[in-house]
């Protein structure tokens, strides 16, 4: 895939974003136009189905029921439907999430906020989120709504993701646009306090991440 096609990515130089203060929130999953019409490209999905997917979920198994958190226009969609038996994909914006559902009727869509969400505990043997989370406006909401994606596991389920890391072309692709990139080495700190276990994750291109719900009997160190 080109560099001119994808969300940036590389540039590990970094300017933190200020986010908006006051008035109406963002919607988790609020992007720009042109964000939009890349994420939305061919390009991109076949970037996530060839270059992240086969990656991240490598020797993972990700049961019947999974969710994916945050589709967008759906570039990891097939590609997980196809490996699940049921997928459910939760979708802030109203109006993506039904053109989601025209696209792929075996998909459950829902629209909703992942940080509240009203999926009973155990629902799910796995969650993925693919190069979303640094659009969740700040710290306390992403780790809210893992926090969610923890609840949802049923124990022994895995959360899978990827997501861009900090870098001067992203900060300025995500201008007019909800910017709050993860910084790997705190993520793995943040997700051992909020009781994921077996964590993996990796730093190339993009951050990887990989982490487990442990069994309620199951030693954590």
């Amino acid at each position: 895939m080109s560099g001119a096609a994808q969300c940036p990515s590389c540039d590990t130089e970094w300017q933190p974003t200020l986010l908006a203060a006051g008035g109406p929130a963002h919607s988790l999953t609020s992007v720009n136009s042109n964000h939009a019409k890349v994420c939305g490209s061919p390009e991109w999905a076949e970037y996530l189905q060839t270059d992240v997917l086969p990656v991240v979920t490598a020797g993972i198994d990700l049961g019947a029921d999974m969710l994916e958190i945050g589709p967008g226009p759906g570039a990891a969609t097939g590609w997980l439907a196809g490996r699940v038996t049921r997928l459910t994909a939760l979708e802030s914006d109203a109006n993506a999430a039904a053109a989601l559902a025209t696209r792929f009727p075996g998909v459950e869509v829902a629209v909703g906020d992942a940080t509240q969400m009203s999926y009973p505990d155990g629902s799910f043997d796995s969650v993925g989120s693919f190069t979303m989370l640094h659009h969740v406006p700040t710290v306390t909401q992403q780790n809210q709504l893992l926090a969610e994606v923890l609840r949802v596991l049923r124990p022994g389920g895995f959360l899978v993701g990827s997501d861009s890391l900090p870098g001067n072309d992203l900060h300025h692709f995500h201008v007019d646009d909800v910017y709050n990139p993860v910084e790997p080495a705190a993520f793995l700190t943040r997700l051992q306090t909020l009781g994921f276990a077996a964590i993996t994750i990796a730093v190339d291109q993009s951050l990887w991440f990989t982490a487990r719900k442990a069994a309620p009997d199951e030693h954590q160190d």
